[in-house]
């Protein structure tokens, strides 16, 4: 994991996250993301909140990255042996809620657009991320709120260049 994942993944770890409690990633990630020149939109709806970026250079396709920022209950905090959502490594491995699930893939999607994004050649098309609160609750008459972004993913990535605003 490089530098810059970690300190994102530790960020994130740190958001006591629990579902559908957002607790602050989303807002992380929109200011990674609006430097880039992504337009950020969240969408809030009975305790559920989705986040869509997204950037368009020039017609083509959209990639669309798709994550939670939520994690399950801990538990009993005696059963841990480090606070859940303090970022602690241990044996060459880094320990906290959401670790593995999902936040270290989300940190990872963010720096690799940093780093692709950098570059004097951006990629033609479009790139969105899709990231909700609710993945690890279940269902929910709110998670038709994620479930209205997906379709608004869905319109835009068949945009076509006749009609870019479909």
């Amino acid at each position: 994991m490089t530098s810059s994942v970690r300190a994102l993944t530790e960020a994130l770890i740190r958001c006591a996250s629990v579902t559908p409690e957002d607790a602050g990633c989303q807002q992380l990630l929109i200011e990674r993301l609006r430097p880039l020149g992504f337009q950020c939109e969240t969408i809030a709806s009975g305790g559920v909140t989705n986040l869509w970026a997204s950037l368009r250079n020039g017609p083509g396709p959209m990639v669309v990255f798709a994550g939670h920022t939520d994690v399950v209950p801990t538990g009993p905090l005696e059963q841990w042996h480090s606070d859940p959502f303090v970022p602690t490594e241990r044996d060459g491995k880094l320990f906290g809620r959401g670790a593995a699930d999902m936040k270290s893939s989300i940190a990872a999607f963010v720096v690799a657009l940093e780093e692709l994004l950098s570059e004097a050649n951006r990629p033609r098309g479009g790139i969105g991320m899709l990231i909700t609160s609710d993945e690890e609750g279940p269902p929910t008459e709110q998670s038709r709120s994620s479930t209205s972004c997906v379709m608004r993913v869905s319109d835009l990535t068949t945009a076509s260049s006749e009609n870019p605003h479909r």
